[in-house]
């Protein structure tokens, strides 16, 4: 899952290890597909401001962006009807224009 470190931040390094595009872009943070993800860990190294955890590492502090992350794909993409879901691949997607509100309710991070 990832983090919020990765508010306003948006490096992508991760999305260029990624073996099975499953982290796709909101407008201010990155998300990574739980069902599609192989739990490989080669986004983690990569990440610069360490924002990627396996669900059980995560420091307490974060512990709700995992909900971000699952809840993201639940949520109605504005314009449409149906949840996200499972899109098959981040490339096919490109930036969503929202974000999980947890992420969208915080103040700009520098």
């Amino acid at each position: 899952m990832i983090a919020q470190p990765c508010v306003d931040i948006l490096d992508r390094a991760c999305v260029d290890e990624c073996p099975v595009d499953c982290i796709y872009e909101g407008e201010r943070m990155l998300y990574i597909q739980p069902d599609e993800c192989v739990d490989c860990g080669a986004c983690e190294p990569v990440c610069p401001v360490e924002a990627i955890y396996y669900e059980d590492d995560t420091p307490e502090a974060w512990s709700q962006y995992y909900d971000a992350n699952v809840n993201f794909f639940a949520e109605v993409m504005p314009g449409q009807s149906e949840p996200l879901g499972s899109p098959g691949g981040a490339a096919r997607t490109g930036v969503l224009p929202f974000d999980h509100p947890l992420v969208a309710a915080l103040p700009p991070q520098a």
